[in-house]
């Protein structure tokens, strides 16, 4: 079974569980809590942690500037308790499917076979090493099965995401150079300067993190990706690939071949509803 498949899983999964860090309705379910702007994005995210300090957030969540981490965290946690902020993220996922996929969707045997095969994958993954994915798989399973569904993609998104900042660190790759490098491979889902803004790194950290790159041959004169620069980046996104395929091997690739077909009509339903801006 090909390593690709764990990328094709990703990519075809994600948009049901990342419509979370879009969605009006999280929005108003964090600011209903006391908890506004982006800070509601590291405070939700995080909170199945709990009422860690601003340092394991960093740590976790990794490409973003420290300062913008510690505007939100540990002060997020005056304002709400972590269990009120898991709960209001469950709810605002359980109000933003419903409203895009409509209740025929929601209520449907398609659902609750993709919810059943998305958690049993879920199964193959293991906390070690993967601090962020421990968190939510302590988490209670919700009963309604696209709820399920939503919370089994989330659990193997953050599986994968752990391992992807494995790789990072064993390449030396810190989090301003890690978008750096995803930049100069010119398939950012994100234009740069917007990517490099919801990061809020500064000049000067984003203009030392270049000047490494460059010291180590990765990037050129115009920051895209050296050869040498692009082989590291497809061994990190190899390893990537590699380390988050135990869920697909533990399913099959015949079953992982359904999940994929049956979500890629609600992952389009929900790009296609706008709710990623």
């Amino acid at each position: 079974m090909a390593a690709t498949l764990a990328r094709k899983m990703y990519r075809t999964l994600e948009p049901y569980h990342a419509l979370i860090y879009f969605t009006p309705r999280a929005t108003e379910a964090y600011a209903a809590l006391g908890i506004t702007g982006q800070d509601g994005y590291f405070a939700s995210r995080a909170a199945a942690l709990g009422p860690v300090p601003a340092e394991v957030v960093i740590a976790t969540f990794y490409n973003f500037a420290p300062d913008l981490v510690r505007h939100a965290i540990p002060a997020a946690w005056d304002v709400a308790p972590p269990a009120a902020l898991v709960d209001a993220r469950l709810g605002a996922a359980d109000a933003a499917l419903r409203e895009i996929l409509g209740g025929e969707a929601i209520a449907s045997a398609e659902m609750r076979a993709a919810a059943d095969l998305a958690r049993r994958a879920t199964e193959a993954c293991t906390p070690e090493g993967r601090p962020l994915y421990a968190a939510h798989a302590a988490l209670p399973w919700a009963e309604a099965a696209h709820l399920v569904l939503w919370q089994a993609i989330t659990l193997l998104r953050e599986f994968r995401g752990d391992g992807h900042i494995a790789a990072l660190v064993v390449e030396g790759i810190d989090g301003c150079e890690a978008l750096l490098t995803h930049a100069g491979a010119g398939d950012s889902a994100l234009p740069v300067p917007l990517l490099r803004a919801s990061r809020a790194w500064s000049d000067d950290a984003w203009d030392a993190a270049r000047a490494r790159l460059r010291d180590r041959g990765w990037l050129d004169g115009d920051d895209r990706l050296t050869p040498e620069g692009a082989a590291v980046r497809r061994r990190v996104e190899d390893i990537t690939d590699e380390r988050a395929m135990a869920p697909w091997r533990h399913i099959g690739e015949d079953a992982a071949d359904r999940l994929r077909s049956t979500v890629r009509t609600w992952s389009r339903a929900i790009v296609s509803s706008g709710a990623f801006g």
